[in-house]
């Protein structure tokens, strides 16, 4: 399976968010990652559905949507309808998993479950053959720019050793202090989809650091 740069928009220029999404898709973007916080779920509050549906007709690849938030339902309906091809959510903020999945997928995008640090991966074996994507948090959801946790990297194994065993194509995504110096270790591991924020957008030239990550993950 290829592997992905997901840049967050959570470390862009919101004064210049289309200009930016524009830029990093030029420098080599293969999705764009939103991260959707309501300030219940985690302790912050960022974009709803309106961002997603004025970016859309400005980018050029996936969009991949990854709530925050409790309830998820009404939420995932409406970013599906304003154009995200991928949806995940937590598990521990639906109180029925397996009909979150199948309503994101009936509204025509992928459905993804990420999982916080110190959040097991029991659920993932009662309902993967309706998941496309699992997303392991390597840092506490909430804030960008935070120092990743390698306890992720054992999780990611396991996650990645589920997916095999599925026989399935999921993507195995890592959100959390992804950078050109760890993106091989955490590739190592398992992972073949990385969020990177201000590893990316905080830095002058962003094909310069997708480059590097890339040149990382080709070793």
């Amino acid at each position: 399976m290829d592997t992905y740069l997901a840049p967050s928009i959570l470390s862009a220029d919101f004064a210049r968010l289309r200009d930016e999404v524009a830029a990093v898709v030029e420098a080599g973007a293969d999705w764009i990652h939103f991260d959707v916080m309501d300030n219940h779920y985690v302790p912050n509050l960022t974009i709803g559905p309106m961002v997603c549906q004025a970016l859309r007709k400005h980018c050029t690849v996936p969009i991949d949507v990854h709530l925050m938030v409790r309830p998820v339902d009404a939420l995932a309906t409406l970013f599906a309808e304003a154009g995200a091809d991928l949806i995940s959510f937590h598990p521990d903020a639906s109180t029925h998993v397996d009909r979150s999945l199948q309503l994101i997928r009936a509204a025509g995008c992928k459905a993804g479950l990420a999982f916080n640090p110190a959040t097991p991966l029991d659920v993932l074996e009662w309902v993967i053959d309706k998941v496309d994507l699992v997303l392991i948090m390597s840092v506490n959801p909430g804030f960008g720019g935070q120092s990743f946790i390698e306890s992720a990297l054992r999780k990611v194994e396991r996650a990645r050793r589920l997916i095999d065993a599925s026989g399935r194509p999921i993507r195995l995504e890592v959100d959390g202090g992804i950078k050109v110096d760890n993106i091989r270790r955490v590739a190592d591991a398992g992972a073949d989809t990385f969020v990177a924020g201000s590893a990316i957008f905080g830095q002058r030239d962003y094909r310069g650091v997708i480059a590097a990550m890339r040149e990382q993950l080709a070793r």
